[in-house]
């Protein structure tokens, strides 16, 4: 029991790491840019990633030697919902996450700063991702309540 609580722990406290990131870049692709802050908003997606990494191992730790058993999880639409749910945020992911190493390496090469279109666009990635993270909690609390199983 004391290690499916630690996993449900680690769980959620990368999902709140995850989300906190995740704003983070929201906020900060509000703001005017400068050299900082293309260097922050590319450690702050770094910490992003990290979080989603750890989400998922807790994840599929959870699954594979959590109290409820592997049968639980898949079985169950709402799992499997989840899943799908959380590769949509991860492609999602892909574009803000390839652009902040290029708007680096522009800094870096050119001194140049990205476009206000260019920050408005990958505000459009990041603010669907939110949209589509705030699902995640609601199938959670459904797949608690044993719905779909």
């Amino acid at each position: 029991m004391t290690h499916d609580l630690a996993l449900a722990i680690v769980h959620h406290w990368a999902l709140l790491l995850l989300l906190a990131a995740l704003a983070a870049e929201f906020v900060l692709l509000r703001q005017p840019p400068s050299p900082d802050w293309v260097r922050t908003l590319a450690r702050v997606d770094q910490v992003y990633g990290g979080a989603a990494l750890l989400l998922l191992a807790a994840g599929f730790a959870r699954v594979a030697w959590g109290a409820k058993g592997a049968d639980f999880y898949l079985d169950n639409p709402v799992f499997w919902a989840k899943v799908t749910v959380f590769v949509l945020v991860g492609l999602l992911s892909i574009v803000p996450t390839l652009r902040y190493p290029r708007w680096l390496r522009q800094l870096r090469t050119s001194g140049r700063l990205p476009t206000e279109a260019q920050v408005d666009g990958t505000r459009r990635w990041v603010g669907c991702q939110f949209l589509l993270l705030v699902i995640l909690p609601v199938l959670a609390a459904m797949m608690a309540r044993g719905i779909g199983h």
